[in-house]
């Protein structure tokens, strides 16, 4: 048995790594390195309520992240510290952007296409690591460095804990037969990976519930995939890294936003890459076909950081803007959303109660299945294809319909941010 006096067992972080020297490192402030995937603004903002949760635990903690952008945009908002050599990576959102086609993106052929660029970050991190000695390095769907990492254990030098809010490639049905291959080839892969190397992953965290995993099979031969990521994975629950605003702080965010109780505002936003540019174009030729039914209604259009608002063009009761911090205030305080579907957007009007379109992007399987799966276990958002969104009329109409629907969601849990923190700080 342990006293206060005798450190726990040391854990498995290589064999470069001895207990002389893991001693040691407890008499120091602890270190860690973070990083958030780059594909959009969700990981950024749920890890930096990580973060703040993870320094309750530890005050003396030192955080370094290694980070593209736009998630670098998010760290300087919150005031973290982004690793020099983050300027070394090569940047997955311009990659995927130039895989995008109008609302449209094969995401699984697109990760299948960015293996140069893989190579490079998981490079630029290797050589980090080795420069600088990390207690713990967090990596939130960093899959160059998981899958590098599991095809070159011996560089592991730290513990190692592994996030995502999604398990298991699944084909589009347009891939055909090549594509359900290539995907059950893909998870296989994986499958074996963790088999063969279960300790290299310190801590395997689900972001969300065990519902909220897809019911459906790794490929033939395979398991299941929701019992599978139960067996493998923690489970925190959804992280918002908020609580959602009462009515007085809703009031507040529209007065701020220039919006009177009498408006029936629509907030559109695509999130945090530049892949929604076309979907931001239907909604601009739907806004004055949706007036002349509502005349109170009112558009408010977030581009993000990755799409300039100069691009759109103008309409009569709408207004563009750029990056929004504190989008999740802004979307509470909406009548309807019309968005594109990436997770954390979704759950953060699901969290606020908020009426909303959600439009996945074609052949995006995270999207049309992992994504949507989570809506339905909450019973959130009206699922609605491009093909009736780049209607103008049926887009439209749409929109004056959601205004008055009742929304009555599953509630979002709002303490995921804590739950997760308390799984990490066990490694620290």
């Amino acid at each position: 048995m342990n006293t206060d006096d005798t450190p726990a067992a040391a854990p498995s972080v290589g064999p470069g790594f001895t207990q002389h020297t893991w001693v040691r490192a407890q008499r120091r402030p602890k270190r860690v390195l973070y990083l958030s995937s780059p594909i959009g603004l969700g990981h950024a903002r749920r890890d930096v309520a990580i973060a703040r949760e993870l320094r309750a635990h530890h005050p003396d903690l030192q955080i370094d992240w290694l980070a593209e952008h736009p998630v670098t945009r998010v760290l300087a908002d919150a005031g973290e510290t982004v690793h020099p050599a983050s300027r070394w990576l090569a940047n997955e959102s311009a990659h995927v952007e130039d895989e995008s086609a109008e609302h449209d993106l094969h995401a699984f052929q697109a990760i299948r296409r960015m293996d140069e660029i893989l190579v490079n970050n998981f490079m630029v991190f290797n050589d980090v690591v080795e420069d600088t000695y990390y207690d713990l390095v967090i990596g939130d769907e960093a899959w160059d460095v998981d899958y590098f990492l599991h095809e070159n254990p011996e560089l592991k030098r730290f513990g190692f804990a592994w996030m995502t809010d999604f398990v298991g490639w699944l084909p589009m049905p347009s891939g055909g037969d090549r594509e359900a291959a290539l995907t059950a080839d893909y998870n296989a892969e994986m499958l074996e990976q963790r088999a063969r190397y279960r300790r290299l992953r310190d801590r395997s965290i689900f972001v969300g519930n065990p519902g909220d995993v897809v019911d459906e099979s790794f490929g033939p031969g395979l398991p299941g995939i929701r019992e599978w990521t139960e067996e493998h994975f923690d489970f925190a629950g959804y992280v918002t890294g908020f609580t959602p605003p009462g009515p007085d702080e809703v009031a507040r965010a529209r007065a701020r936003l220039g919006y009177s109780a009498d408006d029936v505002l629509c907030l559109v936003t695509v999130g945090g890459s530049g892949v929604g540019d076309a979907l931001l174009h239907r909604v601009m030729d739907a806004v004055p076909l949706a007036r002349r039914r509502r005349p109170d209604l009112k558009f408010l259009v977030v581009t993000g950081p990755r799409i300039d608002p100069s691009s759109l063009p103008r309409r009569t009761g709408a207004r563009v803007r750029g990056y929004v911090p504190d989008l999740y205030l802004n979307l509470a305080a909406c009548d309807v959303a019309v968005v594109q579907s990436g997770l954390t957007t979704c759950m953060e009007l699901t969290a606020a109660q908020r009426p909303f379109l959600y439009v996945p992007l074609r052949n995006h399987f995270e999207q049309n299945f992992h994504v949507r799966r989570r809506l339905d276990n909450y019973d959130a958002g009206r699922y609605t294809p491009y093909e009736e969104a780049s209607d103008p009329d049926a887009l439209a109409d749409a929109i004056v319909k959601e205004v008055s629907r009742e929304s009555q969601y599953r509630p979002v849990e709002s303490d995921g941010a804590a739950r997760a923190a308390s799984m990490l700080a066990e490694l620290l």
